[in-house]
């Protein structure tokens, strides 16, 4: 895994093999950003980043100038990676917490402009995080929710679902209010 832009760009991140992850891969992560970055001014956002993992999403949000970063993932090892990486690069703008996402989301009251989520591909609960996400009146106005999972499964079938981008066996399924 490598960072793809902003300040860190270049930067490779090194994992420990035994976290239970299964990370986005340069090439759809360089793809969902050259989306995100014609949609948004990285430096005015809010991003929650669920089932975070090893953080890299999280890491290129930071390297691009996001100013607040939430990381959410259960595994404690994930999540110490995660802390221990933004702290070595000072990235202050990642705040990484311990849980259980669907608890996290159930508790959360701000809406953030992007939520991006991760979750491992056999989770039965997928199709829920969607619908938590705009229940609880998550996403902004005119934010996305990104939604990482197997291109053979569809999302499409939500009210707010505006399209799917396959990259290989991974799709990222975009969701919005607008």
């Amino acid at each position: 895994m490598r960072i793809i832009g902003g300040k860190l760009k270049g930067l490779k991140i090194n994992p420990p093999a035994n976290l239970p992850v299964r990370p986005t891969t340069d090439l759809a992560k360089e793809a969902l950003f050259n989306i995100l970055y014609n949609q948004f001014d990285f430096e005015e956002i809010k991003v929650l980043d669920l089932f975070s993992g090893t953080g890299n999403i999280s890491l290129e949000f930071a390297s691009r100038g996001v100013p607040q970063i939430i990381s959410v993932d259960r595994d404690s090892g994930c999540v110490n990676f995660l802390k221990n990486t933004a702290k070595q690069h000072k990235l202050e703008n990642i705040q990484v917490y311990k849980d259980d996402v669907f608890k996290f989301m159930e508790a959360e009251t701000e809406p953030f402009d992007i939520i991006f989520a991760d979750p491992p591909y056999d989770l039965s609960r997928i199709p829920e995080i969607v619908k938590i996400v705009f229940e609880r009146n998550l996403v902004s106005k005119k934010g996305y929710l990104i939604v990482e999972h197997p291109s053979m499964k569809t999302l499409s079938n939500h009210p707010n679902f505006k399209e799917q981008r396959i990259y290989g066996s991974s799709s990222f399924s975009f969701f919005s209010l607008s």
